[in-house]
């Protein structure tokens, strides 16, 4: 019941998932269009207003290379003369070089004097020659006037003295020291200059740091000072051409430095300009190139949604019946599987006139407890499955309903088929099919008959015991049973006297001749009894397959290859729709983008069309065949007749019946 609902389930979803599918598709299709109709004008505007940008872009990118042109020239302008105004000015220095160490010298030799040296120089009441020199350059240079007094060495003659106006300069030794560390040496006038170069030629006595030391320390650091200012003079005076030269080149540059940064700034605006309409066009390419995509891609998607559609809307309307069809299966999936379980459990004994009446009355008592099912429902409207009966009755099953009840009930019952075969029809047709799994046929009789079981069961190889009796072998119980259990984590098997592990694909198959065997209860609860006896339609049907073969072999061999070649096309039909409606079932997200998909299933459609095709070819084929067939059904019924007439002579006289080999030789 649970398989064949979810047998049922899962192919009702995959079709409605399916339609689903079909059905999105369908919507898409239209938004799809809107998409593109809207996209359009869209897209045309931003390519002419790209085209346009460009056009702007074009232009402001030659005047910024003309800016970037006269920058360049202006920059390379500004530094020739700065390169200039440095090479001046590193002239000046090294000219003023020459009398800063003497200044620093005099200034390092200032810093070393104290109060008490300058109070010590005003307390001399007669100075010596060498301070009196020492303070008179010092008064001249900051332009202290001198007392007249009389010389005492010429009556009536006046002199300069120096030394009173010098001790009021000395009266305060901070501010003393400090007019000559803060004096301003830049503001000297020639003619001091000129009144101490005597002083400095030592015209009025020997003036230099070492003779003046011998006089006074304090006036040795002033005697550095006078002389260091004496020739800071003469070596300023000696740069100012080039101070000027330098203050000249300097202005020049800084006009040409003002005229370069004001072509720096209009480059630069028009560099923010053309940046910011480049950024505009990368934008609107961006949008453009968007626009584009998003247009390929909706034309894309239309292309492939139009593919699914025309692809598999075709299958619209048989996938919708099939939808219905399955939901009512699934409503009634309990009365259908209680008659295909009922036939299963207890029928495959049978005759095909009682399995029917049996049937009949099931389907009766349905309707009378109002349990849902198919009307006229059996185990071929609930259990079958076409491709596998075809590939059964090519593999030699009788095409009779009988027989394809067996093959159902064998294939879905739990229990080991033990089939009545008096005509070794079952024996031809699960050696054909189990042909390819190397099926290993044996008897009862056979001394190994055990090792081959035990082989199969442990290496997975299906086994037939043929020619079974009433009675069956007890090492055979735990095996009709599946009596299994664990060892090592490896299920096993008891069987006989050894210890077997257990293959899941090992099958196990039992027949007998026997036309009316009796088998004890304890027997038939242990397998699947299936009556496998020939019926009048089954040996019909073969008898005029062999009467074909022999009168028309042309017919018969073309008839054995459509039913082979239509059952492979069925087959690999149902393949492809299964992968339709599983890749179906299983996209997620939007089906239109997955290209692989769409082309997989357009591939499949293909191929599923063209299969359609053969078929319908092959079904007109088949007609036709099958309408010069008939013409001997008359041979073959008449034969079946004979078969039974001889067969039921048994009833009168027990000789031994034939079977229908043995009838189509005599015919």
């Amino acid at each position: 019941m649970e398989e064949k609902k979810e047998e049922v389930g899962t192919n009702k979803n995959r079709f409605v998932v399916g339609l689903d599918k079909l059905a999105e598709a369908t919507v898409q299709v239209q938004t799809l269009q809107q998409e593109i109709i809207e996209l359009q004008p869209v897209l045309v505007k931003t390519s002419e207003e790209v085209d346009a940008m460009m056009i702007t872009i074009t232009a402001d990118r030659e005047e910024a290379d003309k800016t970037k042109i006269i920058v360049e020239a202006q920059e390379n302008e500004a530094n020739a003369k700065a390169a200039k105004a440095k090479e001046i000015a590193d002239d000046a220095q090294k000219d003023l070089d020459e009398a800063l160490p003497a200044l620093d010298a005099a200034t390092a030799s200032l810093k070393s004097l104290n109060k008490n040296d300058i109070v010590e120089v005003k307390a001399m009441k007669n100075p010596p020659a060498g301070v009196k020199l020492t303070m008179e350059a010092v008064c001249i240079l900051m332009k202290v006037k001198p007392v007249r007094k009389d010389d005492p060495n010429q009556l009536g003659k006046k002199i300069n003295d120096y030394w009173e106006p010098a001790s009021k300069l000395l009266n305060d030794p901070p501010g003393f020291l400090n007019s000559l560390f803060t004096f301003d040496k830049d503001a000297m006038e020639e003619s001091v200059i000129t009144q101490v170069t005597p002083y400095v030629n030592g015209e009025h006595g020997e003036f230099t740091p070492a003779s003046i030391e011998k006089a006074s320390k304090a006036c040795k650091s002033i005697c550095m000072w006078v002389l260091a200012m004496h020739k800071y003079y003469h070596v300023a005076k000696m740069v100012e051409p080039k101070k000027e030269l330098l203050a000249s080149a300097q202005a020049e540059l800084r006009e040409v430095m003002a005229q370069l940064e004001e072509a720096k700034a209009k480059l630069k605006a028009v560099n923010e300009k053309l940046q910011r309409l480049q950024d505009e066009l990368n934008a609107a390419v961006a949008k453009k190139e968007e626009l584009g995509r998003k247009s390929e891609e909706c034309n894309v998607k239309l292309g492939r949604a139009e593919k699914l559609i025309g692809g598999l809307g075709g299958e619209k309307l048989r996938w919708v019946a099939t939808v219905e069809q399955l939901s009512k299966d699934f409503a009634c999936i309990v009365g259908d599987v209680l008659v295909g379980a009922g036939t299963v459990a207890y029928l495959g004994a049978f005759t095909g006139d009682y399995r029917g009446s049996m049937v009949q009355e099931w389907n009766e008592l349905l309707i009378q407890n109002s349990i849902q099912h198919t009307e006229n429902c059996t185990i071929h409207t609930s259990l079958s499955d076409p491709v596998s009966i075809r590939a059964w009755q090519i593999a030699g099953l009788p095409s009779d309903p009988l027989s394809t009840e067996n093959a159902l009930i064998m294939q879905k019952a739990r229990r080991w088929p033990l089939m009545i075969d008096p005509e070794t029809q079952a024996n031809s047709w699960v050696k054909n099919m189990e042909k390819v799994n190397n099926v290993e046929v044996v008897k009862l009789t056979s001394s190994n008959y055990l090792r081959s079981l035990e082989n199969g069961i442990r290496f997975g190889r299906p086994v037939m015991i043929e020619n079974i009796l009433e009675e069956l072998d007890p090492a055979l119980e735990p095996l009709l049973l599946r009596i299994t259990f664990k060892q090592n984590n490896q299920e096993m098997i008891q069987l006989g006297d050894s210890t077997v592990p257990w293959h899941p694909d090992f099958r196990f198959y039992m027949t007998t001749k026997l036309r009316n065997p009796i088998y004890k209860p304890e027997t038939a609860v242990k397998v699947t009894l299936l009556n496998f006896a020939i019926t009048s339609d089954g040996l019909q049907q073969q008898l005029l397959g062999l009467v074909v073969a022999e009168e028309r072999p042309d017919l018969a061999e073309a008839k054995n290859n459509l039913v082979v070649q239509n059952a492979a096309m069925k087959k690999q039909m149902k393949e492809i729709e299964d992968t339709i409606l599983r890749m179906l079932s299983e996209a997620s997200g939007d089906i239109l983008d997955d290209e692989g998909l769409i082309n997989t299933l357009a591939a499949s459609k293909k191929t599923s069309t063209e299969i359609n095709e053969k078929l319908a070819q092959a079904e007109i084929t088949e007609k036709e065949i099958d309408t010069t067939r008939v013409e001997y059904v008359p041979v073959a019924f008449r034969s079946s007749l004979l078969y039974f007439c001889v067969s039921d002579l048994s009833i009168i006289d027990p000789i031994t019946p034939r079977c229908p080999r043995t009838t189509s030789s005599a015919g």
